[in-house]
């Protein structure tokens, strides 16, 4: 199918599609909670960062009832349906977390500690440390993309628009975090001494994860 031309209701034809793959996320991991879904600017702020996704525990009331808040950063949706669906996934982890009131973060939930490692690999990712962070550099593995391609199919044809960056160019460094990209195309966030021990493979197509010329800076939390 040829994407579709932007249009005033593309952008609630996108947030319709960020629902249903949470749907399909607490159909396959039903402890990970009800959300709000927000789209907003993930540019906003310092120079130079860019937060792709958040989950807050207990930010709405729906109703009598509280649900947590799932924000999804607008400007990282230019990196396509797959990394889309891996922001959802990394934040779903942290659903689980609040869920079975598991502490797997620190520092403001900035650092992302064993237990994160554990409840990000029991919804499919894989996981590595990122420098000060801890373990927050989430990608999305070929089975797991395989077990949600119908969710990465809808998700592609909803992402017919994204949001540009507040602060264009390069910028701080937030937390030493790099965007690194392989030969096909995906991301991952680590830090610069990560990437400089040794080669991360990307599990798609074999290569290896470089930084861009740019080195834009980007946090999940």
């Amino acid at each position: 199918m040829s994407p579709t031309r932007p249009t005033g209701g593309n952008a609630s034809v996108l947030v319709a599609a960020l629902e249903r793959a949470w749907s399909a996320i607490r159909a396959r991991h039903p402890q990970v909670p009800e959300v709000v879904m927000v789209v907003a600017s993930g540019s906003v702020g310092r120079r130079g960062e860019l937060k792709l996704g958040h989950f807050a525990d207990r930010r709405w009331t729906v109703a009598t009832t509280e649900r947590p808040e799932l924000f999804v950063g607008g400007e990282g949706l230019a990196a396509g349906p797959v990394e889309v669906l891996g922001t959802l996934l990394h934040e779903a982890a942290h659903g689980l977390a609040a869920a079975r009131g598991v502490q797997d973060t620190s520092r403001q939930g900035r650092y992302h500690n064993r237990r994160y490692v554990a409840l990000a690999g029991e919804l499919g990712l894989t996981v590595q440390r990122a420098g000060s962070r801890g373990w927050t550099a989430t990608t999305v593995p070929a089975e797991t993309t395989t077990v949600y391609a119908a969710v990465v199919d809808d998700l592609a044809r909803a992402l017919v628009l994204w949001r540009r960056a507040e602060h264009p160019g390069p910028g701080k460094r937030a937390g030493n975090l790099l965007a690194a990209v392989c030969g096909c195309g995906r991301r991952i966030r680590a830090a610069r001494s990560t990437l400089a021990q040794a080669p991360v493979v990307c599990g798609r197509c074999g290569g290896p994860f470089q930084p861009p010329k740019d080195e834009d800076t980007r946090i999940d939390t």
